[in-house]
Order: C-alpha cells, then sequence, then structure tokens
C-alpha cells in the first residue's frame, strides 16, 4: 500500500467513525466524496471500475440523488413514530426543516464531512469545501452510499443521531408553544390554499402599553379578491407583532377546525334522517 492510499483509508476510517457505520464496499464511501469538478478533472483511465458503474462521471451526483429520496423517507418515519399526535401539517414542516439545506450543511460540520471532501484543486483553493450546498448535497450523497452498502438500518441510526437527535426535539417544542416562525401562520395559508378559498391577510388592529411591555393586537382576514375588505377569521394578541400573528393564526385555525366538525356532525345527522 502506497503513503497515498493509506492516507486515503486512514481518512476514510477516521469519517466512517463519525458515521458510526464500517463500509463493506469501501468505494461507495469514496464516490459519495467526489464532487463532479474532481471527477472531470481525472481522465477516464484513473477512475476506480465501482465508481464508473455506479455514475458516468464517477462523482457523487447520483448517489445524492438517492440519498435525497432515503433521507425525506427515514426522518418522515421517525417523525411519524415519534409524534403520533401531530398532524400532516406538522409533519411536513419539521420535516422540511429537519432536511433543509441549512441544517444538512450543519450536519455534515459536526460529522467533520467537509475535509473529507474530494474536489479539484481549483474547487479547493476557492472554498467549495465549506459551501453550504456543497456540504448538503454530500451528506445525502453520503447517506445514498449508506443505503446501497447496508440498507436503511445504517441510514436510520445516523438520522436519529446526527439530523434528528435534539434538533427534532426543539422543533417539537416549538410547535407546542407555537414559537416556531411560521408555524400557524404557515399551517393556515396551506389549509387556505387546499381549499381555494382565499389568501390570509394579516393586520393591525391596536397596540397598547409602555415601549419596554408593548401588546399587540393582530386582525387576520381572508382576501378573496383583490380590493375587497375580506372575511375576518380571528384576532390575536402578542408582545410582538409576529407573535400576534401567530396567535391570530392559531386562533383562525381553531374555528375552522370547529366548523367543519359541526359541518361533519350536521351531515351525520342528515344521513340518520
Amino acid at each position: 500500500m502506497s503513503e497515498g492510499e493509506a492516507y486515503v483509508e486512514a481518512a476514510l476510517a477516521d469519517l466512517e467513525a463519525a458515521l458510526g457505520y464500517s463500509f463493506k464496499v469501501p468505494e461507495l464511501l469514496v464516490c459519495a466524496l467526489t464532487h463532479r469538478s474532481l471527477a472531470n478533472e481525472k481522465s477516464a483511465q484513473e477512475r476506480l471500475a465501482a465508481q464508473a458503474q455506479l455514475s458516468e462521471n464517477g462523482d457523487n451526483e447520483r448517489l445524492e440523488f438517492l440519498g435525497d429520496a432515503v433521507l425525506g423517507l427515514v426522518v418522515a418515519e421517525s417523525l411519524f413514530g415519534l409524534h403520533p399526535d401531530w398532524n400532516e401539517g406538522e409533519l411536513t414542516r419539521v420535516r422540511a426543516q429537519l432536511v433543509s439545506r441549512e441544517h444538512m450543511a450543519q450536519v455534515a460540520q459536526e460529522i467533520g464531512l467537509g475535509r473529507h471532501l474530494r474536489l479539484s484543486r481549483g474547487e479547493d483553493k476557492g472554498g467549495l469545501r465549506r459551501k453550504a450546498t456543497v456540504l448538503s448535497n454530500t451528506v445525502e450523497a453520503v447517506i445514498g452510499a449508506l443505503f446501497l452498502d447496508g440498507g436503511l438500518a445504517p441510514v436510520r441510526a445516523f438520522a436519529r443521531r446526527q439530523i434528528l437527535g435534539e434538533a427534532a426535539e426543539q422543533l417539537a417544542e416549538e410547535l407546542r408553544s407555537g414559537a416556531a416562525l411560521g408555524n400557524y401562520k404557515s399551517a393556515l395559508q396551506e389549509r387556505l390554499q387546499a381549499e381555494h378559498a382565499g389568501t390570509p391577510v394579516y393586520r393591525l388592529k391596536r397596540e397598547s402599553g409602555p415601549g419596554h411591555r408593548k401588546r399587540f393586537m393582530i386582525e387576520v382576514r381572508l382576501m378573496q379578491a383583490a380590493g375587497k375588505p375580506g372575511q375576518p377569521l380571528a384576532r390575536g394578541m402578542g408582545s410582538t407583532k409576529k407573535h400576534a400573528e401567530q396567535d391570530a393564526a392559531r386562533r383562525a385555525l381553531e374555528r375552522l377546525a370547529a366548523s367543519a366538525a359541526d359541518a361533519c356532525a350536521d351531515q351525520e345527522d342528515e344521513a340518520e334522517l
């Protein structure tokens, strides 16, 4: 074994320790770490046969495609099992934040993935290994490699430890408290859009109290056409305008849910008659 090969093997072992998994086919992990800039820089004769089978260019883009799908499945599965009380909207929003580019780049930094990337000299000098997009894409490629080498089990273990972990619990607490930015507002907009009912619009109705203890009242209205005042849905209170908007959206969702439940009850009564 040459000095260079020994260095690569040691580096892979270090990354495997961070991943909590030892690859049966190390070429999969090498391919997951190979950016297209390096694959394009090398000649066809220099590419490993296993990498060539995985991707025409021997880079990690195909693994990234696979890993993105596997990641979404595993995170959705975990949230579904851990939070049986969450509705579809809550599950969707937390999953979106957990698999977001920002969060995946943070995961990459925590496991030191950047220093293992295989880049062209030019891109390396340009700081590509520190860019959030490249880091998040590489995490997805590594997840694809984990799946091909060991199935869902190592992906689930990695996701529970590095992707969900404290982040999922924090997001869960924010959802329970209504503190997550866009939580109730996003849920209200999603619901209204799904029902083709209109667009929620927020208006400041009143503010009171001294500067250091302000209270805001926000009204949310359902705008169905431009130039019309819109139907009032609910009002909310908060120490900031954003918190008051969240409260108004929450109350609007509760009223819509109650109205839907009453409508269902009326239909059941009519059916019995």
